[in-house]
């Protein structure tokens, strides 16, 4: 995907200088690790999950195969590796704009689907192994996936929560699937784009979703100036 940042838990991967050098063995392997989790992304989101092979990571990654397997037991390991941070990075940026911003709660679920849709638009080898390939991973990918959605869900409830608090007559206390169909709501439409290719253009969701979210919590009338 040529010149788009990866995804990493420091914002970017560090390269090791070439030629000789004193790195400490501990950031010899934190380059090694992020190098290949870069790597197994990119594969992923050119060749598919089933496609991809360590073969394609050790390339990507300019590493030996002998090490890869220091780092990983094997592809799914890696793949996991690269998912968790990579969701690590895109979780902790939609909790800290919705923390972040001020004025009426509305104001702080549009800032967290803002952080949602940029942090995801910037990186498209991501957005396409989090939201598109990571359903042919296997149980313990879908695991992981049900977790995300899980924490996701919970940031709704904790601003619907925080609402109703101040609107006890007016809002009603909602069971948790609503929360958990919400996020599903809002996968599939982000999923949508992502598998038509058209990553970049997924700011263009934020009046949609953000509705949506609001609409949920609080009824339309809360929710129409989004449309």
């Amino acid at each position: 995907m040529g010149d788009v940042k990866p995804l990493s838990a420091e914002g970017e991967i560090k390269r090791l200088p070439r030629g000789p050098h004193r790195l400490a063995r501990e950031e010899v392997l934190a380059s090694q690790r992020a190098r290949m989790l870069e790597a197994m992304a990119h594969a992923v989101a050119a060749k598919g999950y089933a496609a991809t092979t360590v073969a394609d990571v050790v390339g990507g990654a300019g590493v030996s195969r002998k090490t890869f397997y220091e780092h990983f037991q094997d592809k799914e390991d890696c793949f996991l590796a690269a998912f968790d941070v990579g969701v690590g990075v895109l979780v902790n940026a939609v909790e800290r704009a919705t923390l972040e911003a001020t004025g009426e709660w509305r104001n702080h679920i549009r800032a967290g689907v803002r952080a949602y849709l940029n942090t995801l638009a910037a990186v498209p080898d991501f957005a396409r192994t989090f939201l598109i390939e990571v359903l042919a991973a296997g149980p313990r990918a879908l695991e992981r996936r049900a977790e995300v959605h899980a924490r996701f869900a919970q940031v709704l409830r904790t601003l619907h929560e925080t609402y109703r608090a101040d609107h006890p007559d007016e809002i009603p206390e909602l069971p948790d699937e609503v929360f958990i169909a919400v996020v599903g709501a809002v996968n599939e439409l982000v999923s949508d784009r992502v598998r038509k290719g058209r990553t970049a253009d997924l700011l263009e969701l934020e009046p949609v979703i953000s509705y949506l979210q609001i609409a949920f919590l609080a009824g339309h009338s809360e929710a129409a100036d989004d449309l």
